[in-house]
């Protein structure tokens, strides 16, 4: 009866505790909230804002979406670092912090996977619950103003990235990089959940 009565317990404050996800044209939430990173300096969403922009990737270390799709992270860093674009990816697993998410873990994958762009640890899932963030990775493209202008997925193939018709987070970011109108401003975030709660 107890484990029952934990487990909705478990779904009802999970449900209060996230936020309807943020509508395009919607500002930057808890802009000034410093984070830890896994280079050992605290960071806010305003300390990383490029010029022209920024990319929030919701991510972790334990996810096979994440796992699959992290080797297109440094490739568009680097492709729009230079740019004006600056990138963030977060960790919001506050649930996993025992099981493969804690800051140590983080600083061992970001290590692994040679990560060149700030990655941080959402302490509580404030971060997450402010963006209604659900999926890891589930990613938000802000403009130079702070203001939303994508969110989603990174493109429509995670498994084989040679086999991508259409790469959703680039082409709004060549079209922002541009000035020109983005054409597909939402698309659906595919990944594993965000363990918003503690084990």
């Amino acid at each position: 009866m107890n484990k029952i009565f934990n487990l909705i317990m478990i779904f009802i404050l999970t449900t209060f505790l996230q936020s309807k996800e943020l509508e395009i044209g919607s500002q930057i939430p808890l802009f000034e909230v410093k984070m830890d990173q896994v280079n050992g300096n605290p960071i806010s969403l305003k300390d990383a804002m490029g010029k022209k922009g920024l990319i929030v990737i919701f991510s972790c270390n334990t996810c096979p979406w994440v796992l699959a799709w992290e080797d297109r992270y440094n490739l568009i860093y680097k492709k729009y670092k230079d740019k004006g674009i600056d990138m963030v990816a977060i960790n919001s697993n506050q649930g996993t912090r025992n099981s493969g998410d804690s800051m140590s873990d983080m600083i061992k994958h970001a290590k692994k996977a040679k990560y060149e762009f700030s990655y941080t640890l959402d302490e509580k899932s404030k971060l997450a619950t402010a963006f209604g963030a659900t999926k890891t990775p589930h990613v938000y493209l802000f403009d130079s103003n702070g203001k939303l202008v994508y969110k989603g997925a990174i493109d429509d193939n995670s498994r084989n990235p040679k086999k991508v018709e259409d790469n959703y987070l680039m082409d709004a970011l060549d079209s922002m990089v541009e000035g020109k109108k983005i054409s597909q401003v939402s698309t659906k975030a595919i990944g594993c959940t965000i363990k918003y709660v503690d084990n």
